[in-house]
């Protein structure tokens, strides 16, 4: 866990790799979650029989909305900003998913603080978050996070 003490630490982190979460476990009951919370039942991600059968990755696949979704919890696990009394998800700039996360994986997030513009009350922040597959070559999200911290 990295501790951020204020905004004159942070400023300085610009351009830099701040963080890596630990690692999380993508489970099949996590992707069937996201299905029923989304409404998002694709074989690919809910039929282990289909995908053994037809899929090329030869297993579900977590859907790549679910792992945007976990960016959250994967920085809330990577960095602490301790003068922060709330801080807001303020969205996306750019997102790709160029692999997928096979189930029964684990992801971790490498977040790199892209730049720091100071707005009334706080400050907006965009990361940039290279989310990783235990042992895949490919990153499986790639984003720009932004996000609005206010003392």
């Amino acid at each position: 866990m990295r501790e951020i003490a204020d905004l004159e630490e942070l400023k300085t982190l610009i351009g830099t790799e701040v963080a890596v979460s630990d690692w999380l476990a993508i489970a099949q009951a996590r992707i069937d979650t996201f299905a029923e919370a989304t409404s998002d039942h694709q074989w690919i991600h809910v039929d282990a029989e289909r995908c053994a059968r037809e899929s090329p990755f030869r297993k579900p696949v977590a859907h790549g909305f679910l792992t945007l979704s976990l960016l959250p919890a994967l920085f809330e696990n990577a960095v602490r900003m301790v003068d922060v009394n709330m801080a807001l998800n303020y969205g996306l700039n750019k997102v790709r998913f160029p692999a997928p996360v096979p189930v029964d994986s684990r992801v971790r997030a490498r977040l790199s603080l892209a730049s720091v513009e100071d707005i009334d009350g706080g400050a907006q922040l965009v990361w940039a978050v290279v989310v990783e597959c235990e042992g895949s070559a490919r990153p499986v999200c790639v984003a720009e996070f932004v996000m609005r911290r206010y003392p």
